[in-house]
């Protein structure tokens, strides 16, 4: 199999024209043309995840999050992300993206977040697009039965990798849940949407202060905040059966390496 070949099945379950206008998606390093024997999956490209794909021995890293989010006019080796880049580029190993148009697929980032921490039967997007309804950001489903908040709680912090933050709950632990929300990363953009949806509570990433407080107060659902990195690694094994399904004869790995920002607790 070549980059390209690998390259053509992502780009089928996850299409670029789905990401966002500000988003950077797609091959970041590596020659179209070259074989590729070994994929790993990881959500950050960082050192750490680098050097665990050259100690595998991997021809391509594909990514949750962009490289260079933001863009740059220089790849010099005096910058973390610069000597990422060479490298990668030193050992021949491909980098490449699917972010926010994985976020957005079907299946897709949240619905790999959904089945981890419970949820069953039939998903739909929190917010669809206009155009498909079965894509969008995040996803609503129900538990197979009735709990309450603390127990759903604790069983989607076994479902989720451990983290140093763990998992943050506002909202009486005693609350009935059946009908959930997920969305993988920050989904601050979707408390109106969660609220609107008539859940019983809002499983996501990255909540600040007075928007969740706030959102409490006005009565919404419940919610549980837990680690951006956290959310989105489900996904990567999701990512990894797309290609076999797909009957690329490549072998895949999933990284198991943390890459959260947060390092400790206290």
């Amino acid at each position: 199999m070549t980059l390209t070949d690998v390259i053509e099945v992502l780009e089928a379950a996850y299409p670029p024209a789905r990401a966002e206008s500000w988003d950077a998606v797609g091959l970041v390093c590596g020659d179209p043309a070259e074989r590729v024997h070994k994929v790993l999956f990881a959500v950050d490209p960082v050192a750490v995840v680098a050097e665990e794909a050259l100690d595998w021995g991997a021809d391509l890293i594909v990514t949750h999050h962009p490289l260079y989010l933001r863009g740059t006019t220089s790849v010099a080796a005096t910058t973390p992300k610069g000597r990422l880049i060479h490298r990668l580029i030193k050992h021949d190993v491909a980098l490449y993206t699917a972010h926010t148009n994985a976020d957005t697929a079907n299946p897709g980032v949240s619905d790999a977040l959904a089945r981890a921490v419970g949820l069953t039967g039939d998903l739909v997007p929190l917010q669809p697009f206009p155009d498909d309804p079965w894509r969008g950001l995040g996803r609503v489903g129900e538990l197979p039965e009735p709990t309450t908040l603390g127990e759903f709680a604790a069983r989607a912090a076994k479902g989720l990798p451990r983290t140093s933050g763990g998992l943050r709950v506002a909202g009486d632990l005693a609350r009935p849940v059946t009908r959930v929300a997920v969305s993988g990363g920050a989904g601050d953009s979707l408390l109106a949407t969660a609220k609107a949806a008539a859940v019983d509570v809002f499983l996501t990433a990255d909540l600040r202060h007075h928007p969740a407080s706030e959102f409490v107060e006005s009565g919404g659902p419940a919610l549980i905040d837990a680690a951006h990195w956290a959310t989105e690694w489900p996904w990567l094994d999701s990512a990894a059966s797309i290609l076999h399904s797909s009957g690329v004869t490549v072998e895949t790995r999933v990284s198991a390496t943390v890459t959260d920002a947060w390092t400790r607790g206290y």
